[in-house]
C-alpha cells in the first residue's frame, strides 16, 4: 500500500508540473525539460534506493524528447567534480583501511578522559574536524561507531550523542573544499580557492561550532552526565591495521597541502584556474595506487562509490538541460522580480536555498541552485556572498531535517538498528541549531563581502 501511495503521489506531481509550466510562461521544450527534471527529482526522493535507476531513464528521456545533445550532456556531466572525487575518494580509502582516521580518533578522544562534559565535547570536535579534513560521510562513519561504544559502555541511549554529533559534522563539513561534494561543486563552479575557504567559511563554521556546541550541551545537560569517562578503547579486531602511520601521515598532508596551495600552483605555472585542484586529487590516488600497487584495482573498485559519483553525473545533466533551455533565466528572473532590495534578496535566497536543502538531499538542491547563482551574475549582483550563502544553506540547514544531508541518513541508517530515531525529536532541536547558525553566518558573511567591496 505503501508503494501504491508514494506511485500515486509521483504521478500527481508530473501531471501537476506539466499543467502549471504552460500556465507560468514556459515554452514546449522547457515544460518537456522542467517535467522530467521535477518527475525524476520526485522519483528520487519518493524510491530513493532506485535513484541511479531513475536518473538513468530520465536521462534517456532528455535525448529522447530533443532537450539534450551529446555536446551539452558532456559539458553539462560535472567530468570535474566526479573526477576530483574519484581522486579524494582513493586517497581516502587507503587511509581509511590503514588504520589512519581511528588513530587520529583516539587521539582526540584522549582530551575528554577524566570529564563527561569534555567527552561531549571532544566528540563534536572530532567530529566538525574529520569532517573538515577528511569528508562528511566518512567522518560519520567512524563517529557513529564511536558514539555507539560509548552508549554502550554508558548504557545510554544512543540518539542525541549521535545527533549532536551530526549537527558538528554537517558543520564542519562547510569549513574546506573537501569536506561535502557541494563544497567542491560550489568551488570549481565558482573558481573559489581552498585559502578562500579558509578565509570566509572556516571561522563561520568555528563560530557555528562553538553556537551548537553550547546548545546542545544545555539540551542535553541531564543526558551527559551520565556518560561515563573511563577511556575509550578500540576492540582488538578494530585496531589499526598499520601502527606506523608516517607514510599516512605524508599521504594526507601532503594532498592538504597541495589543496591549500592548489591557487598560487596554478599562478606560477600559468595554468588554467581550478585546474591543479583536480590535479593534487589525482596525484595524490596516484601515488596510493603505486603504493598499494598489488590492490591497485581492489581500491578503485571498492574504495570509490561510483553508484553515487555515476548518480551525481546523470543529476548534473539534468540541471544542465534547464539551463540550455532558458528554465534556469525564467527562475532568476523569479527571484528577481520580486523587487527585493540587495540584502532582501540575498536572505530570501538563502532561506529559501536553506528549506530547499533540508527536505531534499542537499546535493540535488545545490546543483539547482549553482546555475540559477551564475544566472544572477548576468543582471548585475554581486554574487560573491552568495555562494558563500549557498554553501551554508547547504550544510547548517542540513541539521534542521534527518533527511537534510547525507551525514544525517548514514548516521541514522546505523543508529536505527538498535533505536528508532523519531523525526519529531529531531526536529526539536534541529530547528533551534540551524537557523540560528545560518542566518548569523549569513549576514556576517554578507557584510564582510560588502565591507571588502566598498
Amino acid at each position: 500500500m505503501k508503494e501504491t501511495v508514494k506511485a500515486i503521489v509521483f504521478i500527481a506531481i508530473t501531471l501537476l508540473t506539466a499543467i502549471l509550466c504552460p500556465t507560468l510562461g514556459l515554452t514546449d521544450v522547457q515544460t518537456v525539460a522542467t517535467t522530467l527534471f521535477v518527475a525524476k527529482t520526485a522519483a528520487t526522493l519518493l524510491f530513493w534506493k532506485f535513484r541511479l535507476a531513475i536518473g538513468f531513464i530520465a536521462l534517456a528521456l532528455l535525448f529522447v524528447f530533443g532537450t539534450l545533445d551529446m555536446e551539452h550532456f558532456i559539458e553539462f556531466a560535472g567530468l570535474d567534480v566526479i573526477i576530483f572525487l574519484v581522486g579524494m575518494m582513493t586517497v581516502i580509502g587507503y587511509l581509511e583501511e590503514g588504520g589512519f582516521f581511528e588513530y587520529i580518533l583516539e587521539k582526540i578522544m584522549r582530551i575528554g578522559r577524566g570529564n563527561p562534559m569534555r567527552v561531549f565535547y571532544a566528540l563534536m570536535i572530532a567530529s566538525f574536524l574529520l569532517a573538515a579534513l577528511v569528508d562528511e560521510v566518512t567522518s560519520i562513519l567512524f563517529i557513529t561507531a564511536l558514539v555507539l561504544q560509548l552508549a554502550t559502555i554508558s548504557k545510554i541511549n544512543p540518539i542525541p550523542l549521535m545527533m549532536a554529533t551530526v549537527f558538528a559534522t554537517n558543520i564542519g563539513s562547510s569549513a574546506t573544499v573537501v569536506g561535502n561534494p557541494i563544497g567542491v561543486m560550489i568551488a570549481l563552479k565558482s573558481g573559489l580557492t581552498f585559502v578562500d575557504f579558509l578565509l570566509w567559511s572556516l571561522p563561520m563554521a568555528l563560530l557555528s561550532l562553538l553556537i551548537i556546541a553550547f546548545i546542545c550541551s544545555k539540551y542535553y545537560s541531564n543526558y551527559i552526565k551520565n556518560i561515563k569517562v573511563e577511556e575509550i578503547s578500540s576492540n582488538s579486531d578494530k585496531s589499526p591495521k598499520n601502527k606506523d602511520h608516517t607514510i599516512h601521515w605524508v599521504i594526507f598532508l601532503g594532498t592538504l597541502t597541495g589543496l591549500v596551495l592548489h591557487h598560487q600552483i596554478e599562478a606560477l605555472f600559468g595554468l588554467s584556474e581550478g585546474v591543479m585542484l583536480i590535479g593534487v586529487a589525482l596525484i595524490s590516488a596516484g601515488i596510493v595506487l603505486l603504493l598499494e600497487r598489488a590492490r591497485a584495482r581492489e581500491i578503485i573498485e571498492e574504495r570509490v562509490d561510483w553508484w553515487t559519483l555515476l548518480f551525481f553525473l546523470v543529476l548534473f545533466a539534468s540541471v544542465g538541460t534547464l539551463k540550455y533551455v532558458g528554465v534556469i533565466d525564467v527562475i532568476a528572473k523569479g527571484y528577481l522580480g520580486l523587487g527585493l532590495k540587495d540584502f532582501e534578496l540575498y536572505m530570501f535566497f538563502v532561506l529559501s536555498a536553506g528549506f530547499l536543502s533540508s527536505m531534499m538531499d542537499n546535493v540535488l538542491a545545490v546543483a539547482v541552485l549553482i546555475p540559477i547563482v551564475k544566472e544572477f551574475q548576468n543582471y548585475g549582483l554581486n554574487i560573491f556572498p552568495y555562494w558563500w550563502g549557498m554553501l551554508y544553506a547547504g550544510t547548517y540547514m542540513g541539521n534542521l531535517t534527518p533527511i537534510g544531508s547525507t551525514a544525517n541518513i548514514v548516521a541514522i541508517g546505523i543508529v536505527e538498528r538498535r533505536q528508532h530515531v523519531s523525526f519529531k525529536d529531531w526536529i526539536k532541536i534541529g530547528v533551534i541549531v540551524s537557523m540560528p547558525t545560518l542566518i548569523l553566518a549569513s549576514i556576517i558573511t554578507y557584510l564582510r563581502a560588502l565591507y571588502l567591496s566598498i
